[in-house]
């Protein structure tokens, strides 16, 4: 118990690492690999992962994968005796795929889809964790009642080695790879995401996400966004004081400006087909996430002394998500 306590404790200040340990219900956990090959034809989400259930049953660990160009998606399930977590590096087996920062192994083999290889990721640089601010939560990372923890472990990364996805060898040497993950009892009611590392050249990525967060009693929309750029951080969030000026959302665009005292950070996200994924929601998984992998993410970062453009670029394969009563997450008028 006490080794458990402790490796929960030391998690806190290394996102990657595994949350749960002596953990039995109302918990789940999932690290999110995005990989494009270099001729960008090829898009992957695979995404790693336990559900502890309010009934032992109810417990598993899974591996799940969505094909961006096609939409496809598939969900598949792992006994809990088959997930195994180090305590002190990020090493996650779940049957036998392997995942860790320097990369994957999959080796899946059913009707549904048959997938084996190993990529290896080099460069992986992950949002900035420091002893008050432990990653990009903040220092809301510290709070232990969260619903649910988020942190970004991947900015920018290449990717080398292969995939042979149902019988098609797919290469994947000199592509690029993100990767996330998330943590708690479940899902927001209403979030939007979006992210892109795929601009003119290599090391510039966006992460971005809002979500309807429960706060003693009430709830309020808090957000986070990254742009990393030539090795430096613009950070804009709730906890940092700035604020959102704009979120509109149509069936076709995401329309998002955000400011704090230095800098306005301008998104125009290009809304596109996708596919359903399956997120932990209360005492369950189930599919209900629509999640893009093709999205056109416009990126313009401002000065506002001067109004002098920072940054300006069109962000491609970019993952979009709009999930649940989006209307608790716009600005009041």
């Amino acid at each position: 118990m006490f080794a458990d306590l402790h490796a929960r404790r030391r998690a806190v200040w290394r996102p990657e690492l595994y949350h749960g340990h002596g953990l039995t219900r109302d918990f789940f956990e999932g690290w999110y690999f995005k990989v494009v090959d270099s001729t960008e034809r090829h898009t992957w989400a695979i995404i790693p992962g336990v559900f502890l259930g309010r009934l032992g049953q109810d417990s598993h660990a899974f591996v799940q994968t969505l094909n961006g160009v096609t939409g496809e998606s598939h969900y598949h399930r792992y006994p809990l005796a088959e997930f195994a977590a180090s305590r002190t590096v990020f090493d996650v087996r779940i049957g036998p795929n392997r995942f860790s920062l320097d990369g994957l192994v999959l080796d899946i083999a059913r009707p549904e889809q048959a997938l084996r290889g190993k990529l290896r990721f080099a460069g992986v640089t992950p949002w900035p964790v420091t002893r008050l601010s432990p990653g990009i939560m903040g220092w809301y990372a510290l709070v232990p009642f969260m619903e649910c923890y988020h942190g970004v472990l991947g900015f920018d990364h290449t990717v080398d080695g292969a995939l042979e996805i149902d019988g098609r060898h797919t290469d994947f040497t000199g592509g690029r790879g993100y990767i996330e993950k998330d943590w708690g009892r479940s899902f927001p009611r209403a979030w939007v995401w979006m992210q892109t590392n795929h601009f003119g050249r290599p090391g510039t990525c966006l992460t971005a996400s809002v979500a309807r967060i429960p706060w003693l009693g009430t709830a309020f929309p808090g957000f986070i966004a990254g742009l990393w750029h030539d090795g430096r951080l613009f950070r804009f969030a709730t906890y940092t004081n700035a604020r959102t000026t704009r979120l509109q959302l149509s069936d076709s665009h995401v329309l998002w400006h955000m400011q704090d005292a230095g800098y306005r950070l301008e998104i125009e996200a290009e809304r596109s087909a996708g596919g359903l994924l399956h997120g932990p929601f209360r005492t369950a998984m189930v599919q209900r996430v629509l999640e893009s992998l093709t999205a056109t993410i416009h990126v313009r970062l401002v000065a506002r002394a001067g109004e002098q453009v920072v940054f300006e670029g069109t962000g491609r394969h970019g993952g979009l998500e709009v999930g649940g009563d989006v209307e608790t997450v716009l600005p009041r008028a």
